[in-house]
C-alpha cells in the first residue's frame, strides 16, 4: 500500500477553495463546495502515492511539487499516462479501483478528499455534479490530444507541444524549472531518451529554446508555436 506523510499537526485540513488556482485545476468545484474539506499530506521523490489496482477512495489536489501517473506493460516498459502540476486534480476513477500508479516526481504535497464525500455531495447539489461532468470532459479531452500527439507527430513537434504545455499551465511566462526527468518525458511520449535529448538540443540551436542552468528552460514561444503548427 502507498505510504502518505501526513504533515505535522500545526498544518490543519485545508479548505479546498483556499488552495492555489493554476491552469488544469479544475478550482470551479472548490468554487462550487467551499464545504469540501482536504487533509495535506507530503510524499518524497520517488514516492508512491496509490498503486495500479488499489481501491480508489480517494482524489488529490497537487499544492507543491508534481506527480506523475503510468502503467507498467506486459514486457516490462512504462508509458506515462499523465503529469500533475501545482493546481491539478488526479486521481478520480471511473472505476472503483485506480487503473494507473502515481509517484512523486520531487518533495510533492498534496490535498487529499474522501471520493466518497465529493460523490455525496454531488448527488445533492448540482453545480458540484456539473464541475465533476467538466473534469471528466477534459480529462477525455486531454487524452484525445495526446493520442493525436503520439500518433500523427515527429519527435520535434512532440517535444515542442509538451514543453508549451508545460509551460501553459506553469503560469505561461515562458521561462520555468522542468519537474520531469527527460526519461519521464521519453515514456509520456513514446520516445527513446536519446531522441528527447537530441531533440531538445535541435531545439536549443535553432533558437526555440535556452537552458539556464539545473532544468529551467527559457522558451521562445513565438518559434515553439511556429515549429508545432508547420
Amino acid at each position: 500500500m502507498s505510504r502518505e506523510m501526513v504533515l505535522p499537526p500545526a498544518s490543519p485540513p485545508v479548505v479546498g477553495s483556499r488552495a492555489p488556482v493554476t491552469a488544469g485545476g479544475g478550482p470551479g468545484l472548490f468554487a462550487a463546495c467551499p464545504e469540501l474539506i482536504g487533509t495535506p499530506a507530503a510524499y518524497d521523490r520517488e514516492e508512491e502515492i496509490f498503486g495500479e489496482g488499489e481501491e480508489a477512495e480517494s482524489v488529490y489536489r497537487v499544492m507543491q511539487g508534481a506527480v506523475r501517473t503510468h502503467k507498467v506493460l506486459s514486457d516490462g516498459r512504462r508509458q506515462i499516462t499523465g503529469f500533475h502540476l501545482p493546481g491539478d486534480l488526479f486521481g478520480f476513477e471511473p472505476g472503483e479501483a485506480h487503473r494507473h500508479s502515481a509517484e512523486a516526481l520531487s518533495g510533492t504535497r498534496v490535498l487529499i478528499f474522501r471520493r466518497r464525500q465529493v460523490e455525496r455531495i454531488a448527488t445533492h447539489r448540482a453545480e458540484v455534479a456539473c464541475q465533476l461532468w467538466s473534469l471528466a470532459t477534459c480529462s477525455l479531452r486531454q487524452a484525445q490530444d495526446h493520442m493525436l500527439l503520439l500518433g500523427r507527430r515527429s519527435a520535434l513537434e512532440r517535444v515542442a507541444a509538451f514543453l508549451l504545455d508545460v509551460d501553459l499551465r506553469l503560469g505561461g511566462t515562458g521561462t520555468f524549472d522542468l519537474p520531469m526527468t527527460r526519461r519521464d518525458i521519453a515514456d509520456y511520449l513514446g520516445l527513446t531518451i536519446e531522441t528527447v535529448s537530441r531533440t531538445i538540443t535541435q531545439l536549443e540551436a535553432e533558437g526555440a529554446l535556452l537552458r539556464t542552468g539545473g532544468r529551467q528552460v527559457s522558451l521562445r514561444r513565438g518559434r515553439m508555436h511556429r515549429l508545432v503548427e508547420d
